[in-house]
């Protein structure tokens, strides 16, 4: 079996506090992962440690084969995957197309290559008519799929999405849903991270849950759906009290 990401006790402390214990993240190659947690459980932390943009305090990481903590290795993975981060991570006062033309450099991307795809990809997630504009005049869903639009550009083997859907418009929604069944349909790897549960419930083969930094949960998706749904797995993990009823004292007056 060949896997995507795989860690062993992935470990990343800040001072006295724990964010990510010993996690043993197995992702085989060719699948769509689901990637869950409440707020606050270490999943940002993951993806970040992942990607190559946070050194782990312990644990060993392998991403398509290479170690994102080691200098050379990290360069061939980060050829190799797209990411679509918490953060965004945009420039301002750029336009969607020099964005996009600025991702693809970095890659080492041709420019008749870059236009080509830049064509296609503005129109698809709807960013065409605001093309003109620079990032910052664009509202918090557009900034998403520019987002989503630079991780695609260089056709990565693995897919880093964290929150890809919040913000995102109910249409803009359902193309981006095709078009990550899609990625993965022809055996490229998504590891996504979403509140959303439908859609993980949906898309994803695979799932893991993170609470409070540790890795409680790891399965198909199949597997979980012959219990229940998802939701009510995920809160029996986590321990939710959601089914007593919420109080505030001035909704009974």
């Amino acid at each position: 079996m060949r896997f995507a990401i795989q860690t062993t006790a992935l470990t990343r402390r800040f001072g006295s506090f724990t964010a990510v214990r010993k996690v043993e993240l197995q992702v085989e190659l060719g699948t769509f992962y689901g990637f869950l947690g409440p707020n606050g459980a270490g999943k940002s932390t993951t993806i970040k440690m992942l990607t190559g943009l946070l050194a782990p305090t312990s644990g060993s990481i392998s991403v398509l084969g290479q170690d994102p903590t080691h200098h050379e290795q990290a360069l061939i993975m980060k050829g190799q995957i797209g990411v679509m981060p918490e953060d965004l991570a945009l420039f301002d006062n750029l336009k969607a197309a020099e964005y996009l033309t600025f991702v693809g450099r970095m890659h080492g991307m041709e420019k008749e290559l870059i236009r080509s795809r830049t064509e296609e990809l503005l129109p698809l997630l709807d960013l065409e008519k605001d093309a003109n504009k620079l990032a910052i005049e664009y509202s918090h869903g557009m900034k998403k799929k520019l987002a989503l639009a630079a991780a695609l550009l260089p056709d990565p083997d693995l897919l880093f999405l964290d929150e890809p859907f919040e913000g995102v418009d109910a249409v803009a929604s359902r193309t981006i849903r095709k078009l990550l069944a899609r990625f993965v349909e022809r055996g490229s790897t998504v590891f996504l991270t979403s509140h959303v549960l439908e859609i993980v419930e949906r898309l994803c083969t695979h799932v893991g849950i993170i609470v409070d930094g540790e890795l409680v949960e790891q399965s198909l998706m199949a597997d979980l759906g012959s219990s229940g749904s998802l939701e009510e797995r995920f809160l029996e993990v986590v321990g939710s009290e959601a089914d007593t009823e919420p109080e505030i004292s001035w909704l009974g007056e």
